[in-house]
């Protein structure tokens, strides 16, 4: 069972120059489906393209936090719109961003409701982003207390699961995780030394994985601080069974079964 990269903007400019030399690697490295989340209305039509090109990659559908700032009925109905396409296989990448600006809150809140319903009404995973300055625990208790309202109120509410993308805690979100039906994304940081990702993650069973390079950021050891790329999942799936003290062939099982069975991917 290959390798799944669960979040991937391969659409970036970053790999302009060599995007089929980078699938190529990837497919080298024993990486097989790829799954591309969107920030906006273009890149859900660039990760369509991309699917076109390129076999075994699946597509998401969302406008990140960051892009309902200015984002217009339009987008949100193009957004909606994608989800008929059978390669469009989750509502994402959506949720909660505070760390850059926290003049839209309620923007924010309104979009990632209208995100969390549209996943239950379509039945399919909602790919969440959270971050907040460090030391900081508002977003995430704002994320958990949105999607619980939500599922509460939703006739399918049963139907609520996905992935907390970039899981590096704090330790009672793997708990609302768990409760909430969510997957932990783990990706580059589970490398870094003092992220204390790696101490949180070894306290957790290995079936709540899956892994992800959110390439082109976040690229894992010995490459951090260059451009991340699909190729590098064995890294962090290395570094994830180093943690748990199994094989990195029962890392790539648990986790590739996991993603496959999230996101309906074919066997």
């Amino acid at each position: 069972m290959p390798f799944i990269d669960t979040h991937i903007h391969l659409y970036a400019k970053a790999f302009e120059a060599d995007r089929a030399a980078a699938v190529e690697r990837a497919r080298a490295a024993g990486v097989g489906p790829m799954v591309l989340p969107a920030i906006d209305v273009a890149s859900i039509e660039q990760a369509l393209a991309l699917c076109e090109t390129y076999p075994d990659l699946y597509a998401m559908a969302a406008l990140h936090p960051s892009a309902t700032k200015e984002a217009t009925e339009a987008d949100f109905q193009a957004v909606a719109e994608a989800m008929a396409d059978p390669r469009v296989v989750a509502v994402g990448e959506s949720g909660l961003d505070y760390y850059w600006d926290r003049s839209f809150d309620e923007a924010q809140h309104r979009a990632f409701r209208w995100h969390i319903r549209l996943a239950l009404d379509t039945n399919r995973p909602l790919i969440l982003h959270s971050r907040d300055k460090k030391g900081r625990e508002e977003v995430y208790e704002d994320l958990v207390r949105l999607l619980e309202e939500e599922q509460a109120q939703h006739p399918h509410g049963e139907r609520l699961r996905g992935i907390f993308h970039c899981f590096g805690g704090p330790g009672w979100l793997a708990e609302a995780a768990q409760r909430l039906g969510f997957l932990l994304g783990l990706g580059g940081t589970l490398t870094f030394k003092n992220s204390g990702v790696a101490e949180l993650v070894a306290t957790l069973p290995l079936d709540r994985f899956v892994l992800e390079t959110d390439a082109p950021y976040l690229a894992p050891v010995p490459y951090r601080g260059k451009r991340n790329e699909p190729a590098y999942v064995p890294l962090v799936a290395a570094r994830l069974a180093e943690v748990h003290g199994v094989s990195v062939e029962e890392v790539e099982r648990v986790t590739s079964q996991n993603a496959r069975a999230l996101f309906d991917l074919p066997a």
